[in-house]
């Protein structure tokens, strides 16, 4: 059994007080966890272990003395209720400001500040609105992991539907999030694993299948073809668009970021920057043309081949970067709109729909290992379903055989 009580500690500081502190016993074993406020030992009722009302601020500091005592004892309560052992030791950490960092908020503040220290822009940026709703849905409160169950995810998730109206994807990305610093707790053994919510048999957070839509061949022709002013930001934006194509579906701020540096030997040597995997392309007829129209814009200081990035001046700042790269691509997406109409295309085109595209035309003509080194996947899996929705053969196949008569 364990216990816990207010008691002036018979210890006098220099100013003639004595500090209140909580005594927590368990298995004959005593300690102290000191709670900042002192008082002088004739306005301390050591009888009812309170503040006499001698003292000017006796109510307030009674009522703090009694949340830091049930604060105690619920824990003790928590303990005992899991039939957890602990020791004197692990009831002061919780006890004391160690404790207030095992609530589920707090945890993802720490975690928002590792992500800012590793200035990691894009994902500060996509995560912190999950947890931003997931409070304003628990109306500000914070709470333990533990608190986290079945029931709380299930009517979180109706909550991000109904009321934030947010899509399926989107509400799934959020719980995954949720889900991510609950592990990552675990990991640090601030939550216990037996209460995890998330699993096959729990709470089951899948991402719903997207719609990929690429381009065809000749939709990519037409796009090649259409007249666009020389030098207008329209014709750099489909250069940059075709430039991505050409080389395997490049992320887009690959492409923002290919330097003159990363070419060689007829070759483009570069690491991506989302998994950081090193890879090398052969350098296609139609990338020299592209690059033909940027050579007078060459400059020993950036080395950079497209003009978009090239006002900043420190590339160690990478939050900096992430910023203006994603200025860009909202710039470039906009455009690339106005260019599809041009071409008579009405497939909604993005930067990102060059990726989708590549794997389109590629279809089942390139084996999957090859299409994963092309594609910089760390998992063939990853290849595989990323490339059945460009496999329409079999399927249209199939019909035919059906409707053929």
């Amino acid at each position: 059994m364990a216990s816990a009580k207010v008691v002036l500690r018979k210890k006098k500081n220099k100013d003639g007080t004595f500090p209140l502190v909580l005594r927590v016993t368990k298995d004959r074993r005593t300690s102290y966890i000191y709670l900042g406020k002192n008082v002088q030992e004739k306005e301390w009722d050591a009888v009812h272990h309170k503040v006499k009302r001698s003292h000017p601020s006796y109510k307030r500091l009674n009522n703090f003395l009694l949340k830091k005592l049930t604060e105690a004892q619920n824990i003790i309560l928590d303990f005992e209720l899991k039939q957890k052992d602990f020791s004197v030791e692990e009831l002061k950490r919780q006890l004391t400001s160690e404790k207030n960092k095992d609530t589920f908020f707090v945890q993802a503040d720490l975690y928002f500040d590792t992500l800012q220290q590793a200035q990691n822009y894009n994902r500060l940026t996509a995560e912190r609105p999950a947890i931003n709703h997931f409070q304003r849905f628990l109306k500000g409160k914070d709470i333990t992991f533990s608190d986290i169950t079945i029931s709380l995810l299930e009517r979180f998730k109706a909550y991000l539907s109904g009321s934030i109206k947010v899509s399926e994807r989107t509400a799934v990305n959020y719980l995954i999030i949720i889900r991510t610093l609950y592990k990552r707790a675990i990991k640090n053994g601030i939550a216990d694993k037996q209460y995890y919510p998330f699993g096959q048999d729990k709470f089951h957070v899948k991402k719903p299948d997207s719609l990929k839509i690429g381009l065809t061949e000749e939709e990519v022709k037409r796009l090649e073809s259409v007249e666009l002013k020389v030098g207008s930001f329209e014709h750099h934006v489909r250069n940059l668009w075709l430039y991505s194509f050409y080389f395997a579906g490049m992320r887009v701020s690959d492409v923002l970021l290919s330097r003159w540096s990363d070419f060689k030997d007829g070759r483009i040597f570069y690491v991506m920057g989302k998994n950081k995997k090193p890879g090398s392309l052969k350098i296609p007829e139609k990338v020299l043309a592209i690059l033909d129209q940027y050579q007078d814009q060459k400059r020993s200081d950036d080395d950079l081949v497209f003009p978009d990035l090239k006002m900043i001046e420190d590339f160690n700042d990478k939050i900096r970067v992430q910023k203006r790269i994603k200025e860009v691509i909202r710039r470039v997406n906009l455009t690339l709109k106005d260019v599809a109409q041009k071409a008579g295309i009405d497939k909604p085109l993005t930067m990102h729909i060059a990726r989708h595209t590549f794997g389109n035309i590629s279809g089942d003509r390139i084996p999957i290992q090859m299409l994963q080194k092309l594609y910089r996947h760390s998992s063939i899996t990853t290849t595989v379903n990323y490339q059945k929705n460009f496999l329409f053969k079999e399927a249209d196949d199939a019909l035919d055989s059906v409707l053929d008569f």
